[in-house]
């Protein structure tokens, strides 16, 4: 125990204690180098106030993410410093790890804390995880198709559920063509297939609905018409639909705009799923923007 207390003491010392950076030149490799000196000797924290809000500001713009979890954990001024999600920390993140035009277009208009966009970011869809006929630009969010004759090309998210509740916003930025799907995979999931179908529900490792027909789909079999309306209207280009993922009720719902559309999928799988979308069209171009927990009501 006193060696937890002693380490736990160690880490808090490194983390809040104020530090300088001298660039000095290396004339044996003719280039400047930069060391960083922390001031490690123990200090009375509660009389000198080195904790304080504007020192944990200053420090936290550039301390990177994991970083400042471990600090929350052993000092609470970081710890309200970070629950402040449009503090100087938050906004500094942001713009180290956002490209200029994710943040000053509408791309994250719904998200109003820089904590929220760069959580966005990191839910953002993966450019490892796709069909090598697509990639992500470089705004991070957008995925791209490349045209390829007799090709269906998906990808997924960066980050899976297993557990609580989840959305997300998705849009197509050009043409449909005869197959646009969202939804739901499995890590097993294939993100590429020959020919134009609906990649997204060809199996029984991913669930979606097709944009095109308004067809659900699941295990390769159209499981029913969404939303279960009359002459439903349908997509247009440019408009948001609103993914939601509920791992603990084990369902899948659709949005448009303020509309709820219903409940698309249950008796989900205890098992990671996540964001994916599939397109056919060349050069067309689909957005997905993570929101987080979704909003009752």
């Amino acid at each position: 125990m006193i060696y937890f207390f002693y380490f736990i003491k160690q880490l808090f010392i490194f983390h809040c204690t104020p530090y300088v950076e001298d660039t000095f030149n290396d004339n044996k490799n003719n280039r400047n180098r930069t060391l960083t000196h922390r001031f490690i000797q123990p200090l009375n924290w509660e009389e000198q106030g080195l904790c304080s809000w504007f020192n944990c500001d200053l420090r936290g713009a550039f301390t990177e993410l994991f970083d400042l979890m471990r600090c929350s954990l052993v000092c609470w001024h970081w710890n309200n410093i970070l629950a402040d999600e449009n503090s100087e920390v938050w906004r500094s993140l942001s713009s180290r790890t956002l490209s200029d035009e994710a943040l000053r277009s509408d791309i994250l208009c719904n998200l109003p804390t820089y904590k929220g966009k760069l959580k966005a970011f990191q839910h953002a869809l993966s450019s490892h995880d796709c069909s090598r006929n697509v990639y992500v630009k470089k705004n991070g969010f957008t995925l791209h198709r490349n045209p390829i004759a007799q090709s269906t090309d998906g990808a997924r998210g960066k980050i899976g559920f297993t557990e609580g509740r989840h959305a997300w916003e998705i849009w197509w930025e050009g043409p449909l063509g005869t197959v646009a799907v969202i939804g739901i995979a499995t890590k097993r999931a294939a993100m590429q297939c020959q020919g134009y179908v609906a990649l997204l529900g060809s199996d029984d490792q991913s669930w979606g609905w097709n944009l095109v027909d308004n067809n659900l789909l699941h295990n390769g079999e159209v499981s029913g018409n969404f939303p279960q309306c009359n002459n439903a209207p349908k997509y247009q280009i440019g408009e948001r639909i609103r993914v939601i993922l509920d791992m603990d009720d084990k369902t899948l719902a659709f949005e448009r705009g303020f509309e709820f559309l219903g409940i698309a999928f249950r008796g989900l799988p205890k098992v990671c799923l996540f964001p994916a979308v599939s397109a056919v069209y060349g050069n067309t171009e689909v957005t997905m923007v993570y929101l987080g927990k979704p909003l009752d009501g």
